[in-house]
């Protein structure tokens, strides 16, 4: 009796602590990106969404038992929608700031970016140019680094005007259709637009790095537990080194 009542506790605990991930097992998790985000969100010619975020988060959601959707939306409003459920995630180059992590949580970090300046290749602006010499300088509305310069001028009494854009590559045509004399964004981006389009890196403007990590709701526990166990598997794996390498990232 007290062999088959041990055996039967014994398998009560095991449900108890399997049960959130078996519970979430087999789920649909609907992950929000910014579409125009290279290379780590975007729409490829096809019209499937692709890049760095979407492939890692493909392989977590495999190895984690769950299927993923990837969903385009308003970066401005992202947040947003994570907290009304429109979305399960955000899986798409987002800095953990303070003031998100006051809404929402974080996987732990998995790659660090900076904040730079892009101009176009044969301009002989300089950082000192930009935001002291009354410049128009674009720069994604919602975005970490749309928040730190605006305090920033403020502050410094920089004498720059800022222009806000749905996404960096918006702000980069306007680079070279002249209607602004730079932008500013993640150093990743901005990489590919270099290597894409007639603008270069002018260098950073004062940002200290960030980390870029995946967000969920406060409340989903044992997402955030199951996609950190898969982020954590998937940067031990070759694969992570395969993305790296496809998406030229450094």
């Amino acid at each position: 009796m007290f062999k088959r009542n041990l055996v039967i506790l014994v398998g009560i605990m095991a449900l108890l602590l399997a049960g959130g991930s078996q519970a979430l097992a087999g789920k649909k998790i609907i992950n929000g990106i910014d579409a125009n985000f290279p290379p780590f969100a975007f729409i490829d010619q096809k019209g499937v969404p692709s890049g760095f975020d979407v492939e890692a988060m493909n392989w977590i959601a495999k190895e984690m038992g769950y299927e993923v959707e990837h969903k385009p939306f308003d970066w401005d409003g992202i947040i947003t929608s994570l907290l009304t459920k429109k979305i399960d995630m955000v899986a798409s180059g987002m800095s953990i700031t303070p003031d998100r992590k006051e809404k929402v949580s974080f996987t732990n970090p998995y790659w660090v970016i900076k904040q730079v300046m892009v101009v176009k290749k044969d301009s002989t602006l300089t950082l000192d140019d930009l935001l002291k010499g009354k410049k128009m300088v674009g720069v994604q509305q919602g975005t970490s680094e749309a928040k730190w310069l605006k305090e920033a001028a403020e502050k410094n009494g920089w004498n720059l005007e800022l222009r806000y854009y749905e996404s960096s590559p918006l702000a980069v045509e306007d680079i070279l259709n002249g209607r602004i004399a730079a932008a500013a964004m993640d150093d990743a981006p901005a990489k590919d637009a270099a290597d894409k389009k007639d603008v270069k890196i002018l260098g950073t403007f004062g940002m200290e790095p960030e980390d870029f990590g995946y967000a969920v709701r406060k409340e989903d526990t044992q997402l955030l537990k199951d996609i950190n166990e898969g982020l954590k598997r998937l940067m031990a794996s070759d694969h992570w080194k395969e993305l790296i390498k496809k998406y030229d990232l450094k």
